[in-house]
């Protein structure tokens, strides 16, 4: 009897040790990579007063997500500045050279997630992002997307979409200020497939 017991306590110890570890496990961040074919950088300017967009791509992306506690999610991604196109053909040109971009000297754009807050339908992500190697903090607004055909527990892919505005002169990159606006309004569309 006395050995039972102990066999049963023990039997109980066990299973609630495995069920313990499981569930830290399921909450752990999951590290995904980027779909680069579906995803897109978007953002919006004012030229001449008429509303233009352009378009840049993503070189790299370190995706980790905690879908149970969004706060513990990191995001830190770069962007390809010498690739990025304004809409027309002038306007790129424009935009990736000195007085703007610069491109040639500084080829990239980065942004770091410092702090997140809020749930999954609705966040906050306060980063900082640099641009002509000046580096500003930014709040993006957040929503995070499951596959519509997804199960509750089917976390395998993901979607992110952050939006937010940006002012170019924050970051040097003020040229033609009679023809472009100050504001960037950005739109990034992630789309993610887990690593692990």
């Amino acid at each position: 009897m006395i050995i039972q017991r102990f066999y049963l306590i023990y039997l109980a110890s066990a299973l609630l040790w495995f069920v313990s570890m499981t569930l830290a496990v399921q909450a752990a961040p999951l590290r995904y990579t980027l779909d680069d074919a579906n995803s897109e950088v978007g953002f919006t300017y004012s030229l001449g007063g008429s509303a233009t967009g352009g378009m840049m791509p993503v070189e790299t992306a370190q995706l980790q997500i905690d879908v149970r506690d969004i706060r513990n999610s990191d995001i830190d991604v770069t962007l390809n500045a010498r690739r990025a196109k304004a809409g027309l053909f002038v306007a790129t040109e424009a935009m990736r050279g000195p007085q703007v971009l610069h491109a040639k000297q500084f080829p990239t754009i980065r942004f770091q997630t410092r702090k997140i807050i809020g749930d999954l339908q609705n966040a906050q992500v306060a980063g900082d992002l640099t641009i002509r190697n000046v580096t500003r903090p930014v709040t993006l607004q957040a929503r995070l997307f499951r596959k519509r055909e997804a199960g509750l527990d089917d976390l395998s892919e993901l979607e992110v979409l952050l939006t937010g505005d940006i002012d170019r002169r924050e970051f040097g990159a003020s040229g033609f200020p009679d023809l472009v606006g100050p504001v960037i309004s950005l739109r990034i569309r992630a789309r993610m497939t887990r690593s692990e």
